[in-house]
């Protein structure tokens, strides 16, 4: 999904082609656009909480350091904020979730990374081990994120995206993509153990770890689809393991 950002602040303009470098493209056909202007910090309220609500077709979104407004049928936008590579971040991952919703797609709290032409996925909650498995990914992987993977299906496929959305590595993913072979709910051990999990499980395993913020019946519903659906058709396990790079070969 092409994203077209545009600021007359060159500051934040440098600061996004060093946060967005690996994903800048030439194209000239944008899914969406936003226009971002720069205020001063006494128009947040630093202490506000994310809110995602709708009317009438346009989705606001405010939190602590941004305010922002999409409108769906247009899929233009505009955000305010202060000069940072962060709260833009944090806007794309927002519409991302909506516009994934009606897609079959989603963003989920995982590492993921490709190896032998396959996606592993591996989720779990903060400090469940996302960053310690993209660390011990082996010379052979590509990082696709160490933090949110974007997941997708296309042609009756689920496709794991990178993502520039980087956690504690600090490291953007790759811009590649490739099938999903499986995805592992993550729990530290002693030992590398494998056990999969049946489709309920494995449905609120996904639930528990599937990005989304707004307060829309309908597109909570399409998001509960499409993991019951993923559930169904990719396996999911629980992986219980010791930080080593074994732990790839384990799942291989």
């Amino acid at each position: 999904m092409p994203v077209r950002l545009t600021t007359s602040d060159t500051h934040l303009l440098d600061l996004l082609r060093s946060r967005y470098a690996g994903f800048l493209s030439t194209t000239t056909e944008e899914a969406y656009q936003f226009e971002i202007s720069i205020v001063p910090p006494d128009m947040f309220c630093a202490d506000a909480d994310l809110a995602v609500r709708v009317h009438d077709g346009k989705w606001s979104l405010r939190r602590g350091d941004f305010r922002a407004e999409w409108d769906c049928r247009t899929r233009r936008g505009w955000i305010q904020q202060t000069v940072n590579p962060y709260s833009v971040d944090s806007v794309l991952r927002i519409v991302h979730t909506l516009l994934l919703a009606s897609r079959g797609g989603f963003l989920l709290h995982a590492a993921s990374g490709i190896r032998d032409g396959r996606a592993f996925v591996f989720t779990g909650r903060s400090g469940a081990g996302k960053t310690t498995i993209a660390r011990l990914a082996p010379p052979d992987a590509t990082l696709l994120s160490d933090e949110i993977s974007y997941l997708r299906q296309i042609d009756h496929k689920y496709v794991a995206f990178g993502t520039p959305f980087a956690g504690e590595l600090a490291a953007s993913g790759e811009p590649v993509s490739a099938a999903v072979h499986a995805i592992y709910q993550l729990a530290w051990g002693d030992r590398h153990h494998l056990e999969r999990l049946g489709e309920s499980d494995a449905v609120r395993a996904l639930m528990r770890n599937i990005l989304f913020f707004a307060d829309d019946a309908e597109l909570t519903g399409q998001v509960f689809q499409t993991a019951c659906h993923l559930a169904a058709n990719v396996p999911v396990y629980r992986l219980t393991f010791a930080p080593d790079a074994g732990v790839w070969d384990a799942v291989a």
